[in-house]
């Protein structure tokens, strides 16, 4: 019988989709979340110079700005707005790639 307090059984909400490979929720919001915590650990080993303090600020608010959007996507009414809000996590994201691939990159050619 199904038991309906345990998370596999309740209905997922609009972030949460199901992982066949492993057969649990796939939550974006947690994974979103994870990666917040990972980029605010980088941002506090990156030196203190004027380069550092831009790219600084810019990881921090696109980081933690794709949990930000995905918690509204959830929250929204219609499928459009959904969308809208994936969306722009999905930009955050992308810009956030494009700025970790270029620190990565300056520090292994020093």
């Amino acid at each position: 019988m199904k038991n309906p307090n345990d998370k596999y059984y309740q209905i997922p909400s609009k972030s949460q989709f199901p992982n066949p490979k492993e057969g649990k929720i796939y939550d974006i919001r947690e994974r979103a979340f994870c990666f917040a915590q990972r980029v605010l650990e980088i941002a506090e080993k990156l030196p203190q110079n004027r380069v550092c303090d831009v790219l600084r600020t810019q990881i921090v608010k696109s980081g933690t700005s794709i949990g930000a959007n995905v918690e509204e996507a959830d929250g929204t009414v219609t499928k459009r707005d959904f969308v809208n809000k994936m969306a722009i996590a999905r930009k955050e994201a992308q810009e956030i790639i494009n700025i970790l691939s270029a620190i990565i990159n300056k520090t292994k050619t020093k």
